[in-house]
């Protein structure tokens, strides 16, 4: 009797199993070209400081980003606090290969 139990239970494992790979379905990835890449804050500003070529502040280049809609704040309260600690890391961690460049107290530039 105790060989039928261990048998429902294997067999009761194995069922289970069945089900739950039966109930995966594949992601479905969306068509190359139909939702292009969003771009991040950082990348955003890159190329809003390409585009000015000017020296600016984090407050301007969320400003400008946000009028070219390259970029919006997703409802962030502190956004361009967190776009200067990006640049800031990136200008540390990648010291020459960086995109930008420290141009002034509190103001970037896009490294040519």
């Amino acid at each position: 009797m105790s060989a039928n139990k261990t048998t429902n239970k294997a067999a009761a494992k194995t069922s289970k199993a069945v089900v739950k790979k039966q109930q995966v379905a594949k992601p479905v990835r969306p068509k190359a070209g139909a939702n292009p890449k969003r771009l991040s804050a950082i990348d955003a500003a890159a190329r809003v400081l390409a585009e000015s070529k000017e020296p600016m502040d984090t407050r301007q280049m969320i400003e400008a980003m946000a009028a070219k809609g390259y970029w919006t704040s997703p409802k962030g309260q502190t956004p361009s606090a967190t776009l200067y600690s990006a640049i800031a890391r990136e200008i540390k961690m990648k010291g020459k290969d960086a995109r930008f460049t420290k141009a002034g107290r509190g103001k970037f530039v896009a490294k040519a």
